[in-house]
């Protein structure tokens, strides 16, 4: 379910960020923002 609320945020869906370490640190503030809502 998790995987799927994050999904809806098109810059983790389509990967914009190419390096690593800023795109996880995206999916941690987005896992953020997910889990307080």
């Amino acid at each position: 379910r998790f995987f799927c609320r994050i999904k809806h945020y098109r810059r983790i869906a389509t990967r914009y960020e190419k390096l690593a370490e800023r795109f996880t640190s995206f999916i941690s503030l987005v896992g953020a923002i997910v889990c307080m809502t």
